[in-house]
């Protein structure tokens, strides 16, 4: 198990992260080999997209962060080693997503997430 999370890691920062214009910020709070599970319409659980490290993370974050939407975090809650957060989001369009995600942190960062999404159709 890892150790509690640290100064290196709270609401704050997680806010600063999501809400930032790119994706450095937010890629900065993962561990080297942290790994993502995305489950959504497209992913289910059964075959979760899974990113394995922060070359994979930062990609989908890149993509993610180059588009014309703007990010929110709506709650965290960060205890211990663990912290849960909802994070939505809208395209400019006025398309939304609704993301809730789970994390283990270790040594502050993230190590492991699983990531629920929802999108308008």
């Amino acid at each position: 198990m890892g150790s509690p999370a640290g100064p290196a890691f709270d609401a704050g920062t997680l806010r600063r992260g999501i809400e930032a214009d790119t994706a450095s910020a937010l890629l900065s709070l993962y561990a080297d080999d942290a790994e993502i599970r995305i489950v959504d319409r497209n992913t289910q659980p059964s075959h979760p997209k899974v990113l394995h490290g922060r070359d994979e993370i930062g990609s989908m974050l890149d993509d993610i962060y180059s588009r014309d939407m703007t990010h929110k975090l709506e709650q965290c809650v960060v205890q211990g080693d663990h912290a849960a957060y909802i994070e939505s989001c809208e395209y400019s369009d006025g398309v939304r997503v609704l993301a809730e995600s789970m994390v283990s942190l270790r040594d502050g960062k993230i190590a492991d997430q699983i990531m629920l999404q929802a999108w308008d159709e």
